[in-house]
C-alpha cells in the first residue's frame, strides 16, 4: 500500500461512528486539530465535533489529539474538549503517533489515526503501521503552503474517492 493512501476517506469527522470503528477493531483515535476537528486556527470546535466526541466516549473510544501546532494553540483547544494531547507531533514522522499511543494504551492494531492531510496525517499513519481515516477539509486554507499542498494532494483524493465510489 502507498504511504500516501489513506484506508477510508470520510466527508468530514462526524461522519465516523462507533459501529465503524468497532468493525475495524479501533478503540482508540487519534485526532488532527486543523480542517478535522475546527478549521485552521479557530479556537472554536466545528459544529457537531462535541457531541461526536461525547458519542465516541460513551462507546469506549479513547482519544488522544496530535497536531503539529504549539501549545499554546492545542493545549486550551484540547481542555475545551476535554483531551489529552501533544503538540509538535512531528507528523508524519513515527514517534509522535507513538506517543499518542502510547498515551492511549493502543497499539498500531487498534488505534486509528484521524486527519485531513495526506503528507502528515495519512503518511505517518501508515508509516507507524496504522489505519487512516481522512476527512475532507473543513475549509480551504487561504495560504500559498496550503493551496500548494492542497494541489499535489488531489490526485491521490480523487484517486481513492474513484476507486471507492466517493467519500462515506
Amino acid at each position: 500500500m502507498s504511504v500516501f493512501k489513506p484506508h477510508y476517506i470520510f466527508e468530514k469527522t462526524t461522519k465516523i461512528t462507533p459501529h465503524f470503528l468497532k468493525e475495524l477493531g479501533i478503540t482508540n483515535l487519534l485526532l488532527d486539530v486543523d480542517n478535522t476537528l475546527t478549521t485552521h486556527n479557530n479556537p472554536e470546535p466545528s459544529p457537531g465535533i462535541e457531541e461526536w466526541l461525547a458519542e465516541m466516549k460513551v462507546s469506549g473510544i479513547n482519544m488522544v489529539i496530535i497536531s503539529n501546532n504549539n501549545k499554546e494553540r492545542v493545549r486550551p483547544f484540547a481542555a475545551r474538549l476535554g483531551l489529552p494531547f501533544t503538540s509538535m507531533a512531528c507528523k508524519p514522522l513515527p514517534f509522535g503517533y507513538k506517543k499518542g499511543m502510547k498515551m492511549l494504551g493502543g497499539n498500531k492494531n487498534n488505534t486509528a489515526m484521524v486527519g485531513d492531510q495526506i503528507f502528515t496525517d495519512v503518511m505517518g499513519a501508515n508509516l507507524s503501521g496504522m489505519k487512516c481515516l481522512m476527512v475532507l477539509a473543513i475549509l480551504e486554507e487561504d495560504g500559498a503552503g496550503f493551496k500548494f499542498k492542497r494541489k499535489l494532494e488531489k490526485g491521490f483524493v480523487e484517486k481513492y474517492l474513484n476507486q471507492q465510489g466517493g467519500a462515506l
